[in-house]
This record gives structure tokens, sequence and C-alpha cells, in this order.
């Protein structure tokens, strides 16, 4: 029997049912919690929040301050203004964090995997070669070399040149 130790996978676990009725991607006029939130930046338009439960190192969020579930619900400032969000951050990430390249999606509707489906957002995840090590061939497992506090630090100072 193989044991993977990862304590971490409960807050995920027990906050499938989000019983405040709080929305993560809701940034709210406080700035106080954004650190504890993991919000790097809030505009006009939009936010950029790091994902509590990333697929890699450097996996960020980019959604509307507004509460909407899609694409066509967007004006075109909206829109224009989180498709410049996506590129900063890129930007961002390719000057510190140095990845070879990234996956950028948006998944719309539950069954496309939106585990948010009443607030869209983007998802912009680092990818360097070999990223995939032994633990994710053999054992559907990956590997996150850094604490995400420790990555909240690092980005935070480049979100406020914003």
């Amino acid at each position: 029997m193989k044991n993977l130790w990862a304590p971490w996978r409960m807050t995920y676990i027990l906050s499938a049912d989000n019983k405040d009725g709080e929305c993560i991607f809701c940034p709210g006029p406080n700035r106080d919690r954004d650190e504890e939130r993991l919000i790097l930046y809030v505009g006009e338009y939009s936010m950029v929040i790091m994902n509590k439960f990333p697929y890699n190192n450097g996996h960020l969020l980019v959604a509307p301050n507004r509460h909407v579930p899609g694409l066509s619900h967007l004006t075109d400032t909206e829109s224009l203004d989180i498709i410049k969000k996506v590129q900063k951050t890129i930007e961002i990430l390719k000057s510190h964090m140095n990845p070879d390249g990234f996956n950028v999606g948006l998944n719309l509707g539950r069954v496309a995997g939106a585990g948010m489906e009443e607030h869209m957002h983007f998802h912009i995840v680092p990818r360097w070669n070999g990223d995939t090590n032994f633990m994710t061939v053999f054992d559907d497992v990956r590997v996150i070399p850094q604490h995400i506090k420790e990555t909240y630090k690092q980005l935070r100072p480049y979100f406020e040149k914003i």
C-alpha cells in the first residue's frame, strides 16, 4: 500500500461547500485580506489571484471583478481588460519564474471542469521542460516545490507595479 501525506488537500475537500457564501473571485472593497485570500492584484475591471490548489508552481487566475458566469456577460471594456491582465500576468511570470511555456485556459460550465462556474476565470499555469517527473508518470502525483505563501511574497511586488 502506498501513502502520500498531503494534509493541505483536506482544506480543498472541506471547501467544496462554501458555507459563508463568499465568492473567492469577488474581491470586495476591503484590501486587508488580500494576502490571506492570495489576491495579487485588483484593478478597475479585473483581478489576479493565486490558485490555492495549483497544478504547478505559479498557477494564477485572472477574473473579472464583476460576478459573471461567462464571456458573453462581459462588456467590451471588461473583455479587453481581462485579456490585457492575462498578457501582463504571463509577462510577470516569464520575468520572475522563467518558465519554458504556459497553459492558459478557461473552463465554462461544470462539465468542462469549472469549479466555480458562477464566476468565470482564466487559468495561467507556467510550465518547464521536465516539470513532469517520475511521481507524475508512475503515480499521477504532482510535486510543487515551493510553498504557496512564498510564491505569493515573491510575485506580489510585480503586481503592485501594474
